[in-house]
């Protein structure tokens, strides 16, 4: 059994986030409509993951139900974003 944890504090975490597919592909992270907001929205949803991945170390310490925003909820939650912001003004 194999296992991918994640690395060790919030700096770490974000460079982990931005190097997952599909945000390392150029042409996904440039392909957007609106850029500007993109890039501001998709700094948030790395913070976001990346808070989150640090925060588990900690168990229900703050927490009132656990959940692991995995990096699958990660590209899931960017392609929604990429979609919402090609489909609407």
């Amino acid at each position: 059994k194999m296992t991918n944890e994640p690395p060790a504090g919030l700096r770490a975490n974000l460079k982990r986030s931005y190097a997952l597919d599909p945000i390392s592909s150029q042409e996904f992270f440039e392909g957007c409509t609106k850029p500007t907001a993109f890039k501001a929205l998709l700094f948030g949803l790395c913070f976001l993951h990346a808070f989150v991945q640090e925060r588990r170390k900690f168990g229900p310490i703050g927490w009132n139900i656990p959940y692991s925003f995995d990096d699958g909820d990660l590209r899931i939650s960017v392609r929604q974003l990429h979609m919402y912001l090609d489909e609407n003004e």
